[in-house]
């Protein structure tokens, strides 16, 4: 397993991470067996970051990895979990994160996390559930600190999702070390230009910002959700499609995108579109670590064996941006 140093935190992550999500489900509504067998066989190919929230069913995500963690045993891995605060906590938000993290802890069965991502949207003045770049900065930061201090967690993390200009100042500002950025085959703008009217957010070159502040990136909706898969069906403890983060402005459009770039398989780039997804995310030398949502140990072994593979090459990355060039200029 390839190993990646993390921005300026010194660790060195594994290029594949274990996402805990609702989305793929394993962790959330899967069989425990499957769950801890996935977890040892991760564990034993070299595997050594676990992504999960308070938010994946309701805790029962942060629940699942501490049980199985617990009886495995392993000798260094490092965990990462999240807070998103609800609007009626932002009179009270130094309060709710630590409540929310003493919460997380106990469910995995941990003195401390290694990283503690706030899961917000983050926008120039805020609004509904998104922070503005002043709660975020003023109040947010300082209470993750006093977390830090206390010995809760090693690293301060966000997930890079809302408006790219108030993403830009918030890493710029260099108070986080971990970023979780949306970059994928159908939205690579965190780490490339886009096309003049190419219909996605455009991260504006997130990259650049995280380099520039050593911040450790970890590639999440690598493959969009599931739409990157290029198949519309679900396994049965999967969530239903998700709200597409940063791309088509609806999943069914992400996946009529995404059976667009079938030429990467039929031309002999990759086996499946999935592999592609995921091997594309680790073209990007800026990404330390990609989650890949599962719903079942096979699609562990499958994420496994396209990380294996190794970056695409060159010719094929030259070949997906031919196919990305037609997305320009239709509605998002």
């Amino acid at each position: 397993m390839e190993m990646r140093v993390f921005g300026r935190t010194g660790m060195r992550l594994s290029v594949l991470g274990f996402g805990c999500g609702a989305v793929g489900g394993l962790m959330v509504r899967g069989d425990p067996l499957d769950q801890e067998r996935t977890i040892a066989r991760a564990l034993a190919a070299g595997v050594n970051y676990f992504d999960t929230a308070v938010q994946y069913g309701s805790g029962e995500s942060e629940k699942n990895l501490g049980r199985a963690l617990e009886k495995l045993k392993p000798a260094d891995v490092a965990v990462g979990t999240k807070v998103r605060l609800p609007q009626s906590d932002f009179g009270r938000i130094a309060d709710a994160v630590t409540k929310s993290l003493d919460g997380s802890l106990a469910r995995l069965r941990r003195d401390r996390v290694d990283i503690f991502h706030l899961h917000n949207a983050i926008t120039a003045s805020g609004g509904g559930e998104a922070l503005s770049v002043a709660q975020v900065l003023g109040e947010v930061v300082p209470a993750f600190e006093r977390l830090r201090q206390a010995g809760k967690t090693r690293f301060l993390g966000l997930t890079a999702v809302g408006d790219t200009a108030a993403l830009h100042r918030v890493i710029g500002a260099r108070a986080f070390d971990s970023a979780q950025a949306v970059y994928n085959m159908l939205n690579p703008s965190a780490g490339a230009r886009l096309p003049a009217n190419y219909p996605a957010q455009d991260y504006g070159l997130l990259f650049d910002h995280t380099g520039a502040a050593g911040v450790g990136v970890i590639g999440i909706r690598v493959l969009a959700g599931g739409a990157l898969s290029g198949s519309a069906e679900r396994h049965p403890i999967a969530s239903p499609p998700p709200a597409p983060i940063g791309s088509a402005m609806s999943y069914d459009a992400d996946l009529v995108r995404a059976r667009r770039l079938l030429p990467l398989v039929e031309e002999g780039f990759a086996a499946t579109l999935a592999e592609a997804a995921t091997r594309f995310a680790l073209s990007n030398p800026a990404i330390g670590t990609i989650l890949v949502g599962m719903a079942t140990p096979q699609q562990f072994e499958d994420a496994l064996a396209a990380v294996q593979k190794g970056p695409l090459p060159p010719a094929a990355l030259d070949r997906l941006s031919a196919l990305r060039q037609a997305f320009a200029g239709e509605k998002r």
